[in-house]
């Protein structure tokens, strides 16, 4: 079992991995973006902090994307993964790129088709998008569910990677069904640790050690 947090944040990402509960991080266009940085300065940032699998997306042609798998893999080594869409062309990349030993991530699957393509072609990783599926009318941790059973009946080695989670729930059904990593944004890896029942719990506890307190004098309890 593997968590990852989908982000470019080094400012959330930082103290979430310093608990030593988390495995890599994936990134994407989008997340770079938002961060306002240029995407090798985040790269580097999260090597630097010991960060042991990245997901950096490459973009572009068939070429393109090659070329800039290679470049990246070269400039941040053994902590890069690089990351490819379920196309023709990124098929075509991963495949040219796993033959190098370079781990790859196709991301956006939509399909156990798809899935198995990706499988196919070297892919270490392949990325279905349980809460997109989920906002087109299919469920998107049914599909990991056969995701899993296809690589199983196949004895399959590509890890699936569980994206677009966002909430506890998916987090857990993704596990329960055959996930070998999530990731997730760093709010949703903090609703992990909470539940009702322990917060009642420990207000209870906390409550009752006070009274338990009140109930002695100082001088009782240095005795």
């Amino acid at each position: 079992m593997k968590i990852f947090l989908d982000t470019a944040n080094l400012d959330e990402f930082t103290p979430l991995y310093n608990t030593g509960l988390i495995n890599g991080v994936t990134t994407n266009p989008t997340l770079i973006m938002r961060s306002g940085r240029d995407p090798e300065d985040v790269y580097q940032d999260l090597v630097d902090l010991g960060v042991p699998d990245i997901s950096m997306e490459v973009v572009g042609t068939a070429e393109e994307m090659y070329e800039e798998g290679i470049r990246l893999s070269e400039k941040f080594g053994e902590q890069a993964t690089i990351k490819v869409p379920c196309t023709k062309d990124g098929i075509f990349v991963c495949r040219k790129l796993s033959e190098k030993g370079i781990r790859v991530n196709v991301t956006l699957i939509f399909s156990v088709a798809q899935a198995l393509l990706s499988a196919q072609a070297g892919a270490t990783y392949v990325s279905p998008f349980v809460g997109r599926c989920n906002d087109n009318s299919f469920s998107g941790v049914e599909l990991i569910r056969a995701i899993a059973g296809a690589y199983s009946t196949q004895r399959i080695q590509t890890q699936i990677l569980a994206a677009s989670l966002r909430d506890v729930h998916h987090v857990s059904r993704c596990y329960l069904y055959g996930a070998s990593v999530v990731t997730m944004p760093g709010k949703v890896f903090d609703k992990m640790y909470d539940h009702v029942l322990t917060r009642e719990g420990l207000d209870l506890f906390q409550k009752d050690y006070e009274k338990t307190l009140e109930s002695f004098s100082p001088d009782d309890r240095d005795n």
